[in-house]
Formats: C-alpha cells, structure tokens, sequence
C-alpha cells in the first residue's frame, strides 16, 4: 500500500493505492480544506486511522450486562501499514523539507516517516509531482490548444499551472526517460508586454515590492487584474461589485466574463490569457520544450473557452523572430485535477519497489 498528496494552499487530496507498475485508481481518495489544519501530520492523523464502525441495532439496545464482544466485521479497522509515500508540496523541497509558500506548515519528510512508520517518505515540489503525473496522463485527460508538429526525437516538456499560485516545472529528457525538474518560476519578476500591461505592473507595485508573475497569473492575480481594470477603466456595474464581495473573486469575475456579461470581467480575462500565453512562451523558451507545453492547475479548465479564442496562442507565439518556432510546439489544457496526485502516487510506488 502506498501513500500519495497533493498538498496546496486551499485545498489537500489525500489517497491510498495499491499500485505496482502501473496507474490505478485509489482505494481511498479524501479531499480536505489546507487551512483547516495546522500541520500535514494532523491531516494524516485524520486520514490514515479510519473511525470506528457502526454497531449493529441489537447491540446498541443490549444492557451493559448482557454487553457482549462485537462480531469480527463491526470491530475497527486496523491503521493501514504503508510502505512508500510522497506528497507533492506547494513551495521549495530541501533536504526533503519544505515551508509552504500559501500555509503556515513546515512538512518534513523524515518526520513523517518516524511518526507514521513509513519506510519510505519524499517530498516533491507540487509542480514536479504534477510533472510526474503528465507522463501517465490518457489522451481524453488532455485538450489541445496547439497541435503543433514535435520532432520524432524526445526533447524537454515543460508544465506551468495556474491556481492559488503559479507553479512551473520542466521535464528533460535523459536519454531513457523523463527527469522532472522543479522550479520556483512563477515567482520570477513580472515582464510586461504592452502599454496595458505596464501600466498593470504600476497598479500592482503599488501594493507588493516585488510583482511577480504569480501575482497576476493566478486565482488572487486575475483579481488584481480586475482590480486594475476597474481603477482605470471605471466600468464596474453594481451587481459584479457586489456578487465579488461576497463569493469568490476569481471564481465570479471568470462566470461574468466567459457569458460576456460584464465589459470589466471580459478585459479581465483578455489580459490574463495574454499574459498567461506569453509567460508560457517564455518557459518553452527558456527549456527549448519543444516536445510540449502543458497547463495545469485548477484555472486553465475553468477558462478553456477563453484559452481557446486565440488570445492565449498569439501572446504564445509572440516571440520574433522565434515565431515559427513557437507555433510548432504542441500546447495543452490538463482537465485531470488529480495529476499532481498521480505523479506522487508514481514516485511512491517506486520507492516502494526500492
């Protein structure tokens, strides 16, 4: 049995399977809300003891006298004996540690190990987790933004993930097989592209020292990005206003802008794709992923209609004269919301093996 988790900063996914070789579904798949907890440790606790099952009818109406042994199948269930685990961990990975970038927590791999008996534990960077599970993706998990013509020869593929922050990774290929790399790119400075987006990094520097790419590709920057639109444009109809305040900003600015409901929220999502594409583009570059560009992360699939009008592909290729270059690389839409899990189950189960 092996231990695999996704940990980000709004959202954890636990699970349990019993993989081998290849990809299989959890046995046991639980989804908890990071804030909630104040350590990785906690939640495990949670996960990993199952509570106790309910007793029969007859039993519950027995006198404490009369009590007797409960039958085999209503006894609790015993802590699952694991022998390999690895979570992917949103933040840098040393020494097998990490402090998260958007919690509170310090996960330390050799601590886990001690605590819950595991032989085997490793922490990955979230975006390499998420790099690892790319590999063993299905075609139907995949939609395509740019075919693309990739060389018959392996060369890298590189992975950016939009979401509560921005994750970047990049998989080199060593001859026999994939190497995932990790990276804190998405904390790299902010280049604006146009006029528009200068002026977006002046609104932004006006809140952060440091404006990094994170700061506006992702759910709290396509806010900033809204926010900025709102201050200089001055287009906000009363009814967005107020239905941000009280749900999710993000979340309710994409809704009126892919409907087309509010001029604000459609510029919003214009100059999030464009930057979006072109930090993408930026990536392929710098890794030469001429093999594939992939997006992950919980934001892309929520805006694939706006990622597929052709704003996102033109900000993409806009490289000079790397145009050509930049449209022969095949980019894709990641709509399986469990990779990052399924690359740490990967990693786990050959540790286990180990």
């Amino acid at each position: 049995m092996i231990l695999a988790g996704d940990i980000g900063g709004t959202k954890t996914h636990l699970a349990l399977f019993d993989w081998t070789t290849e990809r299989v579904d959890p046995l046991r798949l639980e989804t908890f809300h990071s804030a909630d907890y104040t350590s990785l440790e906690d939640m495990l606790e949670e996960f990993l003891v199952p509570p106790k099952p309910p007793m029969a009818v007859d039993e519950l109406e027995r006198s404490p006298q009369e009590s007797t042994e409960p039958p085999a199948e209503l006894k609790p269930e015993e802590a699952v004996k694991i022998g390999a685990a690895c979570f992917g961990v949103a933040g840098p990975v040393i020494q097998n540690r990490a402090r998260t970038t958007n919690l509170p927590w310090i996960v330390d791999g050799a601590a886990i190990a001690k605590r819950f008996d595991i032989p085997h534990v490793r922490l990955l960077n979230d975006l390499e987790a998420m790099a690892q599970g790319i590999l063993i993706l299905r075609h139907d998990e995949l939609v395509t933004l740019n075919t693309g013509t990739p060389p018959s020869q392996k060369q890298a593929i590189a992975l950016i993930a939009a979401g509560t922050g921005l994750g970047e990774s990049i998989l080199f290929w060593d001859g026999t097989h994939y190497k995932a790399v990790p990276s804190e790119g998405g904390h790299a400075d902010f280049a604006p592209n146009s006029d528009n987006e200068i002026e977006l990094l002046r609104h932004v520097r006006s809140q952060y020292l440091h404006v990094s790419y994170e700061r506006v590709l992702s759910g709290p920057g396509l806010h900033a990005i809204y926010e900025y639109v709102r201050d200089t444009k001055k287009n906000e109809p009363t009814w967005l206003s107020e239905k941000i305040k009280a749900g999710d900003p993000a979340a309710e600015i994409a809704e009126a802008g892919l409907k087309g409901q509010a001029e604000i929220a459609k510029q919003t999502l214009d100059l999030f794709a464009s930057i979006y594409g072109a930090e993408a583009g930026n990536l392929a570059l710098k890794s030469l992923a001429i093999n594939g560009v992939y997006l992950g992360g919980g934001i892309a699939p929520k805006l694939l209609p706006k990622l597929q009008d052709g704003t996102f592909m033109k900000a993409f290729t806009n490289k000079g004269r790397y145009k050509r270059l930049m449209s022969n690389i095949p980019v894709y839409v990641v709509m399986n919301q469990r990779t990052g899990l399924l690359g740490a189950a990967s990693t786990a189960a050959q540790l286990a093996q180990t």
